[in-house]
């Protein structure tokens, strides 16, 4: 992973995102997801551009379950925006735009 995308599990999902100080944008995928992968450029650069302002970071919810479960999630990539605690975005999909609407949500919180 990149160095500025973190990897969230189900042992430090709670503090790194639910109880983050600071907004943070959350893809949730599997490395056998052709979407996924694609999105994944997207999303370290993402990480860049809001370095010091958002935590960005992926959950494999292979590896991970719990959270995915925990958050509703059917299908992936899904790509949610927490502040405080609460989901104020959720993206399933690759969309037109992605990156775009994914900045939007982001600079909406920060």
């Amino acid at each position: 992973m990149a160095g500025n995308v973190r990897e969230f599990t189900d042992a430090n999902f709670d503090s790194e995102v639910v109880k983050s100080a600071e907004p943070v944008l959350v893809d949730f995928w599997a490395p056998w997801c052709g979407p996924c992968r694609q999105l994944t450029p997207l999303i370290e650069q993402l990480a860049v551009e809001n370095a010091g302002s958002v935590k960005v970071g992926k959950v494999n919810i292979d590896d991970n379950p719990g959270a995915a479960q925990q958050y509703g999630v059917n299908s992936i990539p899904t790509v949610m925006v927490f502040q405080n605690g609460e989901v104020t975005e959720r993206f399933v999909g690759v969309q037109m735009q992605m990156k775009a609407k994914l900045q939007q949500a982001l600079d909406a919180v920060k």
